[in-house]
């Protein structure tokens, strides 16, 4: 089994190196913006849209052109992996699996990669790395790196540089283990497990959202651009900063958690994106409850449920196990016991009591229970090759949807 990992580490670069940096990211971030201006124009004027190789062909010109001859002092592969960038951003706008590409902006996910693994020595005993115009340059060296190098991404972060290192090894196909857990995905509980285990939510946003205002109405009295806008500046990446890894901290530890200790995982396809819409409405349409639907959207967003699934997924296929996503509808008004479905079963945000057979349990418990055996049905349903039922419940007396028999 081959198995693609990244190995992300902080570089301690000294002054020069950090410029340098700097410099690059700004350079491919040049590249990669007239590009699409260029693009943008050819659509306008009616003509085809240039490939990666017409587009390598004009960032051959424009590093030995007299108009922009200091995109030579950075290696050329980082700017044309920016190119390939701006090629796959087009291929997932016209398969409709992203917006139309932007333009990128200083400040805003600067980094560069090197995609040729032979420009590149990693000198793991001396916790130092080289790469092209830049030379050696020592990194936190926190873990070991496993397997071939593939590629080189460095970013910058809150001030601070980074390494990804992406490698590639053969590994034996892995035995999966522990039994089958369905997932119900909260606010109250983050996420609550078919067995009646359920993890409590970190709410990293929610910890901080005082000072986070505190920092931002400071910025915001500042004249821009003067050192002490910058100095706010930094002081509210820093909160962001901080809630963006406490919350990957605590994904990474539950998603691993889980993945360890069971071998199929049934998870709701949960629509963030359609959840977390706002309520405003328009002038004409004036929205309802706008300021308890505001407050929801944030506590949703602050879960982070989306890249929760994402670590779910792969970590799953690392230990040789299966997730399974299943239709959100009805899991939570569906009785585990009878069958029977309605919204009155939901009684309150805790509880369930079924009002056909008076089956109790907690809300979330439920669901997991219900997401679980939707996961059965679809699992058997691919395996016999049968149309997968669209809804949760496995009984519906108020409507004759057709059910799955493997």
């Amino acid at each position: 089994m081959q198995r693609l990992q990244a190995f992300k580490y902080e570089l301690m670069p000294d002054g020069q190196q950090a410029r340098q940096m700097r410099r690059f990211a700004g350079l491919c971030r040049f590249v990669f913006n007239k590009a699409l201006a260029l693009q943008k124009a050819r659509y306008e004027q009616g003509e085809k849209k240039l490939g990666y190789a017409g587009l390598c062909k004009l960032l051959t010109e424009w590093r030995n052109g007299t108009e922009t001859p200091w995109l030579a002092d950075a290696p050329v592969h980082p700017q044309q992996q920016k190119l390939k960038d701006l090629e796959r951003a087009y291929s997932n706008f016209f398969a409709k699996r992203a917006d139309f590409p932007r333009f990128k902006k200083k400040g805003r996910h600067d980094s560069f990669r090197y995609p040729d693994p032979k420009q590149i020595k990693l000198d793991q005993a001396n916790s130092r790395i080289f790469l092209p115009k830049l030379g050696w340059l020592r990194y936190r060296n926190s873990r070991d790196v496993l397997g071939a190098v593939k590629n080189i991404t460095v970013s910058q972060s809150c001030g601070k540089w980074f390494v990804s290192i992406q490698t590639e090894r053969e590994i034996e196909q892995p035995t999966p283990q522990g039994g089958v857990v369905g997932i119900d995905m909260g606010i109250a509980r983050f996420a609550t497990l078919s067995d009646g285990t359920f993890y409590a939510p970190l709410n990293s946003f929610k910890r901080r959202e005082a000072a986070l205002r505190k920092a931002q109405q400071a910025l915001s009295r500042k004249t821009k651009f003067s050192n002490n806008w910058k100095k706010a500046k930094v002081r509210v990446q820093r909160i962001h900063s901080r809630i963006g890894n406490a919350r990957r901290d605590f994904l990474h530890k539950t998603s691993t958690t889980i993945s360890q200790n069971h071998a199929m995982v049934c998870i709701e396809d949960l629509q963030v994106r359609n959840m977390s819409k706002s309520a405003a409405g328009t002038t004409e349409s004036p929205g309802r409850k706008v300021r308890a639907k505001s407050g929801l959207n944030k506590a949703i967003l602050d879960q982070g449920w989306a890249e929760f699934r994402r670590q779910l997924d792969y970590k799953l296929a690392w230990s040789g196990g299966h997730l399974i996503a299943v239709p959100p509808q009805n899991t939570s008004r569906t009785c585990p016991s009878c069958g029977h479905v309605s919204k009155n079963n939901r009684q309150t945000q805790a509880k369930f009591e079924c009002v056909e057979c008076g089956f109790e349990e907690n809300a979330d418990v439920v669901g997991a229970i219900n997401i679980l055996r939707a996961g059965h049905a679809r699992l058997a349903c691919e395996v016999s090759g049968a149309v997968m039922p669209p809804a949760a419940g496995t009984h519906r007396s108020d409507s004759g949807v057709a059910q799955c028999r493997a």
